[in-house]
C-alpha cells in the first residue's frame, strides 16, 4: 500500500478509509498516542496504537526520531487541536533511534546546539518550517521572473574576475600547496594551473550576466556565491545564494520598481503558501522576545511586518538626505552609535541603515545616489561627478537587503574609473566589449537570498536560515 503524506492526511474530506502513513516519531505517550511527522507539514498526526495487542518489543522501539510505517483506519480525532487521527492495525519499525543517544530530543534546544548538530536540526518544527519556507521562497524568485519573461541564466562560479574590487575570494587552484611552482620573477606560476591563469569562487555573476542583459534584454541569475570575509557574524556567510538580475533599458528609478515590485511579490507568496509554519515562527518569535527588555521587543509581530512591507510604499532616499538625518539624530549626537557621522562620503553601517528603517521613516527605505568613492566601479557616474547611480534597499531588522545600480554604460567614462582603480583593462576585455558594441542604459541588483529567509521567518541569525551554514573555521558537515 503506497503511503500519504500527513499534510494530505490532514487535509482529507473523507474518514474510516484505510490509509497508511510513514514517517518520524516526535512524541510517544501513555504507550498508545505517537505524534508522527513526516516534513511535508509542521503539524503532527496522531496515530493510536492498541497497545494491549501489541508485542513488548515493538512499543520499546517506539522512540523520539525512530522511523516507522502505520496502517490503519483515518478517523476524526476525539482529541483538542487535531481533526483526524490514525487508528492503528498494523505498526512497522523502519529505522531506530537510540533514546540515549539522538540529540532531538523533545525538549528546548540552543540555537548553537543545533547549529552543531546542522545534520539533525531540520528535525525539529522551528528548522523543518524554516527550510519549507526558504523552499517556497525558491520558487517563488523563479515564478516571478519567469512570469516576466527573464531568462535564467547560470553564471561560473570559478571565474577570472573579481566583481566587486573587494579581493575577498577563496581561489581555486589544482597546484600543489606544498611546492607551487614559481615563476622567473619568484611569483607563484598560473600558467601551470589547471586553468592557465589565477581563478576564485564567484562573489557575484553579475558581470557575466550583464553580457547576457544586452543580448536577451533581461535575465536573472540565483546561485551560490562566496566570500573569504572573515566577518564572525549574525549576518554574514562565506557561502550564500545571491539572486542577481539584469535589465537593459532600464535606468535606477526602473529598477528601484523592478526590486520593490519583486520583494512584495515573494514575501506575498511566502504569505499565501507557508501560514502554518510562519505561524509557527510567529509564536517563536514571540516567545523569544518575551525574555528581552520591553525597549528591545519588536514593534510588530512576524506577520503584521511581512504584511507591513506588502502595504507600505518603499521610501526612496537620497544618501545626501540620509547623511543630513544621520548627522543631526539623537543617537549620533549623543555618540551613541560605534560610527559616528560626521561628514558627507561615509560609508553606511547596519546601526545606521536600521536606524533609518525602524526609527525615522520605519518602513523600508530605498537609499540611492551614493559618494562614488564607496562604490563598485560599474556603477553609472551622475553629472555632478562625484556620485553613482547605486541604490540600497533597507529593511527592518536586517539592514541592507538589495544593493543594485544603473551600470556604466559609457565605454571611457568606465576605462576611466577601472585606471583610477587599477583594474587591468585586459582581464575585463570581454565585459568592456559590451560598451563597445551596442551599448546601452542598463541595470541590475543583488538580493541575498539568505537575508530575505531571515527576514521572512523572523530568525536573528543568518546561520539559522541555511542547511549547512559556511562561516570562519567552519566546514563541518
Amino acid at each position: 500500500m503506497r503511503h500519504t503524506k500527513v499534510k494530505d492526511l490532514l487535509s482529507s474530506t473523507t474518514t474510516l478509509h484505510e490509509v497508511n502513513a510513514k514517517g518520524w516519531v516526535r512524541t510517544f505517550r501513555n504507550n498508545q498516542f505517537i505524534a508522527l511527522n513526516d516534513g511535508s507539514t509542521i503539524n503532527n498526526i496522531q496515530c493510536v496504537v492498541d497497545f494491549e495487542n501489541t508485542a513488548d518489543e515493538i512499543l520499546k522501539r517506539i522512540t523520539t526520531g525512530a522511523a516507522v510505517s502505520v496502517t490503519g483506519t483515518l478517523v476524526e480525532s476525539k482529541g483538542a487541536g487535531q481533526k483526524y487521527e490514525i487508528k492503528v492495525a498494523q505498526l512497522e519499525i523502519l529505522g531506530d533511534s537510540d533514546p540515549e543517544k539522538f540529540p532531538m530530543q523533545p525538549k528546548k534546544h540552543s540555537l548553537e546546539f543545533l547549529r552543531e548538530n546542522a545534520h539533525l536540526r531540520v528535525r525539529t518544527n522551528a528548522f523543518g518550517a524554516i527550510m519549507r519556507v526558504r523552499s517556497v521562497l525558491s520558487f517563488a524568485v523563479h515564478n516571478y521572473f519567469q512570469q516576466k519573461g527573464f531568462v535564467y541564466v547560470n553564471t561560473p562560479i570559478i571565474t577570472g574576475a573579481d566583481a566587486e574590487g573587494a579581493g575577498e575570494m577563496f581561489q581555486v587552484t589544482s597546484l600543489p600547496i606544498d611546492h607551487l611552482p614559481k615563476n622567473e620573477e619568484g611569483n607563484i606560476d598560473y600558467k601551470k594551473d589547471f586553468f592557465g591563469k589565477h581563478t576564485n569562487l564567484t562573489v557575484s555573476g553579475q558581470l557575466e550576466g550583464e553580457t547576457f542583459a544586452m543580448a536577451l534584454g533581461q535575465i536573472y541569475t540565483f546561485g551560490p556565491t562566496f566570500r573569504a570575509e572573515n566577518s564572525n557574524t549574525s549576518r554574514h556567510l562565506a557561502e550564500f545564494w545571491m539572486i542577481e538580475p539584469e535589465v537593459a533599458f532600464n535606468d535606477l528609478d526602473a529598477n528601484m520598481d523592478l526590486a520593490e515590485d519583486f520583494i512584495q511579490y515573494v514575501i506575498k507568496y511566502a504569505l499565501d503558501h507557508c501560514g502554518d509554519d510562519l505561524k509557527f515562527l510567529e509564536g517563536r518569535l514571540l516567545e523569544e522576545e518575551k525574555s528581552k527588555p520591553q525597549a528591545e521587543r519588536s514593534e510588530m509581530t512576524l506577520l503584521e511586518k511581512l504584511n507591513f512591507v506588502l502595504e507600505n510604499n518603499f521610501k526612496r532616499v537620497s544618501y545626501t538626505e540620509a547623511i543630513d538625518i544621520l548627522r543631526d539624530s539623537t543617537p549620533n549626537k549623543k555618540k551613541k552609535f560605534q560610527y559616528i557621522i560626521d561628514e558627507w562620503g561615509a560609508d553606511l553601517q547596519s546601526e545606521h541603515e536600521r536606524y533609518l528603517v525602524e526609527k525615522h521613516f520605519k518602513c523600508p527605505v530605498i537609499l540611492f545616489d551614493y559618494p562614488a568613492k564607496i562604490k563598485a566601479f560599474y556603477m553609472r557616474l551622475n553629472e555632478d561627478g562625484k556620485t553613482v547611480r547605486a541604490m540600497d534597499i533597507l529593511f527592518p531588522g536586517i539592514g541592507e537587503i538589495v544593493g543594485g545600480s544603473q551600470r556604466e554604460e559609457r565605454f571611457d567614462v568606465l576605462v576611466e574609473k577601472m585606471k583610477a582603480l587599477g583594474i587591468d583593462e585586459e582581464e575585463l576585455w570581454w565585459y568592456l566589449d559590451t560598451r563597445r558594441f551596442g551599448s546601452a542604459v542598463h541595470s541590475g541588483f543583488g538580493l541575498g537570498f539568505e537575508r530575505l529567509v531571515l527576514f521572512v521567518t523572523g530568525m536573528t541569525n543568518i546561520r539559522d536560515v541555511i542547511p549547512f551554514p559556511r562561516t570562519p573555521g567552519n566546514a563541518e558537515f
